[in-house]
């Protein structure tokens, strides 16, 4: 299927994947020949897993199975299909199959959640007959919706390209003395899969964030590590006059001492009285100066009266898209992996969303902003 896209497609094939299916066959459908190992006995050379990986403008593993997932993990680069998915400079997808108790396996869910993290795509297996004759999750995606999935990737790859967008991302830290501070239980996880999924469409992205241990990997991420709301202020008003797009997902406090203390302030046994200001409100700033072809998207995390506060918020600040995260929706908020959005725009909601990896959410906040925005077509 992939060749009859048009795509140049090469086969690496694990040892233990000759005894489902040979390599001459996938050689003469590939049209290519099938890499095993990573020295060819046929013309006394060596296969460079490193061309090879900078080569690829996508990586494939279907299916992939629990054995392979765990060596992917942790690095256990004994065969050339993984030296080759270590050496990769490209997107990785994979699809994972196997039977379902495999599958639902804690460590097997915790393998594919630390793949997802460090920025592979995976494709969902599906649930229905196994080949155990039992039926559950653990069945790969069909090949057509792997062909549909990395169509649209390809296709929206360079959808931002030469755009700039600034992404703020984690919790600031208002310091009280030098070992204690206000701060929030934001993970940074959100803004960082949106500025991961921004610059894997080609946009070159600044991302802004607050103390986290997240790693960025996309080389089209420029950095800066930032602590207090007003430090992030700074930063967001040097970078966003420039930027096409400005995502605020930064949980900003709201509030900061008033003074700070050089010294660390000693236990007694009288009450300690805190003395708190507001924050510059860093998003009414930027809406102020916003250029018109400039898109903003703002945040709100509420628990109570959602949707209306979300699109109080979206006016007051004069939003062009605000999304909404509720801390009554279970799997939603700080510090998992998962969330639910609802996107608005000023007309009201344009995306309602299910409960998702972050890395999804972060495609659909983008689908839904972009597709939005695009200029409507005349009847």
């Amino acid at each position: 299927m992939l060749v009859k896209e048009e795509a140049e497609v090469k086969v690496i094939m694990t040892p233990a994947a000759k005894d489902f299916v040979t390599p001459l066959t996938l050689a003469t459908l590939s049209m290519n020949p099938v890499i095993t190992e990573p020295f060819n006995s046929d013309t006394g050379t060596w296969n460079n897993h490193v061309e090879l990986g900078q080569w690829a403008d996508v990586m494939l593993f279907a299916p992939v199975t629990a054995n392979t997932l765990g060596k992917m993990v942790s690095g256990i680069a004994d065969n050339f299909l993984v030296t080759s998915y270590l050496s990769a400079k490209c997107p990785v997808f994979i699809a994972p199959a196997m039977d379902l108790d495999m599958y639902l396996h804690p460590t097997t869910q915790r393998n594919i959640q630390t793949l997802r993290e460090a920025g592979n795509i995976i494709i969902e297996p599906q649930t229905g007959e196994l080949a155990s004759g039992l039926s559950g999750p653990g069945r790969m995606e069909e090949p057509q919706e792997i062909i549909r999935l990395l169509r649209d990737f390809l296709e929206k790859r360079n959808l931002f390209h030469k755009k700039k967008v600034l992404v703020t991302a984690g919790p600031t830290h208002e310091p009280i003395d030098p070992v204690r501070y206000i701060g929030n239980h934001s993970s940074g996880t959100m803004g960082f899969a949106l500025a991961e999924a921004f610059a894997m469409m080609g946009a070159n992205v600044s991302l802004i964030t607050g103390p986290t241990t997240l790693p960025t990997r996309h080389p089209s991420i420029v950095r800066t590590n930032i602590q207090t709301a007003s430090e992030l202020r700074e930063a967001c008003l040097k970078e966003s006059p420039s930027a096409d797009i400005i995502i605020m997902a930064a949980a900003v406090a709201d509030y900061a001492p008033e003074t700070f203390s050089a010294r660390k302030i000693k236990k007694t046994k009288d009450t300690l009285i805190l003395k708190l200001k507001p924050t510059r409100d860093i998003l009414s700033e930027i809406a102020k100066k916003k250029r018109k072809d400039q898109i903003l998207v703002g945040f709100a995390l509420e628990t109570e009266h959602e949707r209306k506060n979300a699109m109080l918020k979206l006016q007051a600040k004069k939003l062009d898209y605000i999304v909404l995260n509720s801390l009554n929706d279970p799997g939603a908020g700080f510090g998992i992996t998962t969330n639910k959005v609802t996107i608005f725009d000023k007309q009201g909601i344009i995306h309602e969303g299910t409960l998702k990896d972050k890395h999804e959410v972060a495609l659909d906040i983008i689908n839904a902003i972009t597709r939005s925005s695009l200029p409507k077509k005349p009847s």
